[in-house]
């Protein structure tokens, strides 16, 4: 039960398509889902609300981005509730710059300093082992933040924290588009770009949690599946030219420390 908004921009001159949903949704039992890392909360009554974006830039040098922001609670009568919060946002470039990877690490670095030093490594590398394509052997992109079941220190500090995270992400993101939107790209660009959207494909219909728990729970369809890029292609058995710049790529599909320690 519940509901939510969706709102999705298509064909705009930055952005070929970007959505953002928001949603409240309760139920009688936690889908399969939510349980699977919780089996003590089987058979709770639960709440969940969230915000959640993912961005599919026209020009390929434009980064895919995607953030998340989530509340969650389950109840059994007699009991406390048990609650969390979850979240993060990530990087997927095509094309990607040292300069761009290290500010995006910057800005989250910097936004989880106040909570701790030890929450900026513990969340990037969550980040890193989460969006990672067992199939593949590699990473969706480079990364950034990504945590749940966060309880700790009280609900006041994790809902500030998590608001330091959805704040953040335009921080983290829009000086990238800025320098990057207006590069000069051709149709080798754009056929590799959509290329590789398939492995964007690959991991949200796989591994992603929150598509499985949207559909499991009876969400809306569209606004599920709205984060899958609006244009898409697959070759079989392809590999890029070794040296090319589309082969520089592979060196970055995998966790690596962006920052100084």
């Amino acid at each position: 039960m519940g509901g939510g908004r969706t709102r999705v921009l298509k064909n705009g001159a930055v952005f070929e398509q970007a959505g953002v949903n928001w949603s409240r949704v309760t139920g009688d039992t936690l889908p399969p889902s939510a349980t699977a890392h919780r089996p003590q909360l089987a058979g709770r009554r639960w709440t969940a609300c969230g915000v959640s974006l993912v961005v599919h830039p026209k020009n390929p040098y434009v980064p895919t981005a995607h953030m998340n922001v989530r509340y969650f609670e389950a109840d059994k009568e007699h009991e406390e509730p048990v609650w969390w919060f979850g979240g993060g946002f990530d990087l997927t470039p095509f094309y990607p710059f040292d300069e761009d990877c290290v500010h995006w690490h910057t800005v989250a670095h910097d936004l989880c300093a106040s909570f701790g030093g030890d929450v900026y490594p513990r969340y990037k590398k969550w980040c890193d082992e989460y969006f990672y394509l067992k199939h593949r052997n590699e990473t969706r992109g480079v990364g950034g933040l990504f945590f749940d079941d966060l309880n700790e220190g009280g609900f006041d500090r994790c809902f500030a924290f998590l608001q330091a995270v959805g704040n953040g992400f335009l921080d983290a993101y829009l000086p990238i588009v800025g320098r990057r939107k207006d590069m000069r790209y051709g149709e080798r660009e754009r056929e590799f770009q959509l290329y590789r959207r398939g492995r964007y494909v690959e991991f949200n219909l796989v591994y992603d949690r929150g598509t499985l728990f949207g559909l499991q729970s009876g969400g809306r369809t569209e606004s599920i599946l709205m984060s899958l890029p609006p244009r898409v292609r697959y070759e079989y058995g392809y590999a890029p030219e070794t040296g090319s710049v589309e082969a520089r790529l592979a060196d970055y599909l995998k966790p690596r420390e962006w920052l100084p320690r």
